[in-house]
This record gives C-alpha cells, structure tokens and sequence, in this order.
C-alpha cells in the first residue's frame, strides 16, 4: 500500500498587495464589468472601489483565485447596488444607453455596448454573468436571489433583443461621412471583452 504524502508547505493565501496588484492590472476589464452591471459610471465606480475594499479585506482566497474573486466581488457589489429583480416577460430594452456627451468609443463598439447597457438590469445582469462571465445557470441564479428558471429565460430574452439590436445595427445603409471613433481609457477594446472572457 502506497504511502500518503503530506505537504508541509502553508497555503499560499491572496494578499492585500496581491488584489490591489490585481485591480491595478485589470482596472479596464474590472471597471467595464461594473458599468456594465450597473449601467450607471458613479455606481460602477462604487462598485469597482468596494470590490477592491471587499476583496482586500474579506475571505482569504487562494493567490490563484484572485483575479476570479475579483470579478465576483465586483458582481456581489453591482447585485447590492442595483438588486436586480425578475420581470415577467419583459422584452423591452430600456433607456440606458452610452452617454453621446461623454467619450464614447466606435460605432460597432457603442452599438455592442449599448444593446447590454439597454436591457433591463435583471436580464442585464443575467447576461453579463452567464455570458460574458460564463457563471453556472445555478451559480448565477444563487447570486440574484432567483429561480433558475428565472435566469434561463431571462438570457433568453436578453440574447433576442441583444440580437436585434444588432441586427438593426448593421441593417442600416452606411453613410458618406464615416463617424469618427474616440476612446474611453477606461473601457478599453470593450468589443474585444464582450465577445471574449476577460
């Protein structure tokens, strides 16, 4: 019978100056995930500040978890800000959109953008946690406080209208005079983290 080898060396825990070196590496990636959350830049940037707080001063985690804890104490904070609730069949994008007074980023961006940002917060929140952030149905439903069933038709919904939007988006003729694309420092390539898992 083989012998069972037991490791002597102490687990190697996240530190402070590991989320904070984290948060610093990420600030583009983890400051999208919150403003899309939330829809709203002052609650992304509470959010951002006190998942860095919560993440420095809560649970030890494993140094290799930390940038997933993270992303997840950016989300536990977007759930306590906004409270996402179920809608019966909502359907409806709603008014939430890029600001046209603020930097914005280009065209296709701002189009991808917008779709998420338009949606209702809980199929919002739904989408971004399913989708982009690739949490278990189970997992997401845990953290809003909802049926699974709830999240399962609410990605649903949110991947229809996203669709449309789209769809609506690149049905439309293209004009003479192209649309100068800026940038907004804090989102970054924001396609690019839409489309894959930051």
């Amino acid at each position: 019978m083989p012998e069972t080898m037991h490791s002597t060396k102490p687990t190697p825990y996240a530190s402070s100056t590991d989320f904070r070196q984290v948060f610093d590496e990420d600030m583009k990636g983890l400051y999208l995930l919150s403003f899309l959350l939330t829809a709203d830049r002052e609650k992304a940037e509470q959010c951002f500040v006190s998942g860095l707080e919560d993440a420095v001063n809560g649970n030890q985690v494993f140094k290799e978890w930390a940038r997933s804890w993270a992303r997840r104490v950016i989300i536990q904070n977007a759930v306590r800000a906004i409270d996402p609730r179920p809608v019966e069949k909502s359907g409806r994008l709603s008014s939430a959109s890029l600001s046209s007074n603020e930097k914005t980023l280009p065209a296709v961006q701002q189009v991808e953008i917008a779709a998420v940002l338009g949606l209702e917060p809980f199929e919002r929140f739904v989408y971004v946690m399913t989708v982009l952030e690739r949490y278990s149905d189970q997992d997401c439903s845990l953290l809003l406080g909802c049926a699974r069933q709830d999240v399962v038709a609410a990605r649903s919904r949110a991947l229809q209208q996203i669709g449309s939007v789209i769809e609506l988006h690149l049905q439309q003729p293209l004009t003479a005079k192209p649309e100068k694309p800026v940038s907004d420092e804090r989102c970054g390539s924001a396609a690019e983290k839409l489309l894959v898992h930051v």
